[in-house]
């Protein structure tokens, strides 16, 4: 059986139709997705192990968990400080790919996530080909020209991001990008199709595509952002401020959200390329396809622009998955089990009838899914010093040093309006200690000290305060 797993970074689960939760904005087309949905196992309740990008890259290229973070205060040469656990994967963890590889897979990579590709990070490690598409946010892909003033001021429609250095690399990265197949979510399924008919004669195979769309900046051709915003301004918004956004005119606000909407319905459409790629080849009788993201985005939610572990969200930590099987197994059900990005990697294996020397701590959870039966009675979600704890009932976040704990009722509270920590510290007490024990021993003393630095009340994202170190 062949596999194929694709993850759009920072697709917001609101927006893919068969969740039927729109965002706060209004319902965004995805007519592909939803089309798979139908033959795929949904799942409804996907969290991820460590967040942001590189570390959930990390637990799900190996399958092991990333937090508490030890021997990952990384400051390397080439990249910015990121959050703890933004490095390269351990030279003793095994990937996923290396273990395909060696089962007789062939293995391909074809990824837009230029951090994957910074000196010293090693995500390509037991592919038989990697492709990097270039040109997104600060990949340092294009030198030169400047853009003129006149572009700075379009793409500047609120005071202070004219400054902004990345809007400029953004600007002169893109410059050449004059049609749709230009944009990397559609260069990434045009690889990827050739990459299928050049290796049709492989036994199996393993294909990872990684688009970092729909993550900002929000660049997408004019005609999917018209879709949900028609109104003519002489502006454009595509960074992500990580902030307030409360004092925002209206129309900069719609226009930013119309850009994500747009950008996804785009990668929507790709995918969908992809897809009938797959069925011309007589590929969907033998490949498992799965497709899921990293995390969501808030894009005015609650007066918030950006992604943060403290205070968590569910439009950030809610993600989606859907697996489609080549026998049809699963086909138009759902599934409410628990489940994070190092159990997607241990299904893998069950699915692919692989046993591993060595201990992983996904867990394996198809033929459980397809029972109804649970693998774990919570799943803990770790971004820099602060832990999001969430079983059935309950969502709890705080820093790991216990201070600052939010706590929400999911059945009754879905939206999160109301604060209940204070009310049910025996709850709150419960789940925290859940969180500490997955850590598996102490938490290191950088992750001690940051979380004693940071604010509360909350105000700021981990990423914000750790550059401040």
């Amino acid at each position: 059986m062949n596999v194929v797993l694709i993850i759009f970074d920072s697709l917001r689960k609101d927006c893919v139709g068969c969740y039927s939760e729109n965002p706060p904005w209004g319902k965004v087309e995805t007519p592909f997705f939803d089309k798979f949905s139908e033959e795929s196992l949904i799942f409804d309740r996907v969290y991820p192990e460590s967040l942001p990008t590189l570390p959930m890259r990390r637990a799900i290229y190996t399958g092991k968990n990333v937090y508490p973070f030890r021997n990952a205060n990384f400051r390397l040469r080439g990249d910015f400080v990121g959050a703890f656990g933004w490095g390269p994967i351990p030279e003793d963890q095994d990937t996923v790919s290396e273990v395909l590889q060696e089962k007789g897979y062939r293995t391909c990579l074809i990824s837009s996530v230029y951090h994957q590709f910074k000196p010293s990070k090693n995500f390509w490690r037991g592919f038989d080909q990697w492709e990097f598409v270039r040109g997104k946010e600060n990949d340092m892909y294009k030198s030169g020209p400047e853009p003129s003033e006149e572009l700075i001021k379009y793409y500047s429609p609120i005071e202070g991001l004219e400054k902004s250095k990345l809007l400029k690399k953004i600007l002169i990265n893109t410059q050449n990008w004059k049609k749709e197949e230009d944009y990397p979510v559609a260069q990434i399924m045009i690889k990827a199709a050739q990459w299928l008919e050049e290796n049709k004669d492989a036994e199996k195979f393993f294909l990872v595509l990684e688009s970092f769309d729909p993550h900002e900046p929000w660049q997408v051709p004019d005609f999917y952002s018209k879709k949900y915003f028609k109104k003519e301004v002489n502006f454009d918004q595509i960074l992500s401020i990580y902030g307030d956004i409360s004092h925002w005119p209206e129309d900069v606000l719609k226009k930013t959200q119309a850009n994500y909407s747009g950008l996804t319905t785009m990668c929507d459409r790709w995918f969908g390329y992809l897809y009938e790629k797959f069925k011309n080849m007589g590929f969907l009788e033998n490949t498992l396809i799965i497709l899921t993201s990293d995390h969501g985005h808030s894009i005015g939610d609650k007066n918030f622009m950006g992604k943060r572990g403290y205070p968590s969200s569910r439009e950030v930590y809610d993600i989606p998955l859907l697996i489609r099987h080549p026998e049809g197994k699963g086909e138009g059900k759902r599934s409410d089990i628990l489940v994070n990005h190092t159990d997607i990697t241990a299904t893998i294996y069950e699915l692919c009838g692989i046993s591993l020397p060595f201990e992983i701590d996904g867990k394996p959870f198809w033929k459980k899914a397809l029972n109804g039966e649970e693998i774990r009675d919570h799943v803990t979600v770790a971004w820099g010093p602060s832990i999001t704890v969430v079983d059935k009932k309950w969502y709890m976040n705080c820093l790991v040093d216990g201070k600052g704990p939010f706590l929400y009722d999911l059945e009754k509270d879905p939206n999160f309006e109301k604060n209940i920590a204070d009310e049910n510290k025996e709850i709150v007490n419960l789940l925290f200690s859940k969180g500490i024990e997955d850590a598996k021993g102490e938490i290191p003393d950088f992750v001690m000290k940051a979380a004693k630095k940071s604010e509360v009340p909350p105000g700021c994202s981990p990423i914000a305060a750790r550059k401040t170190q």
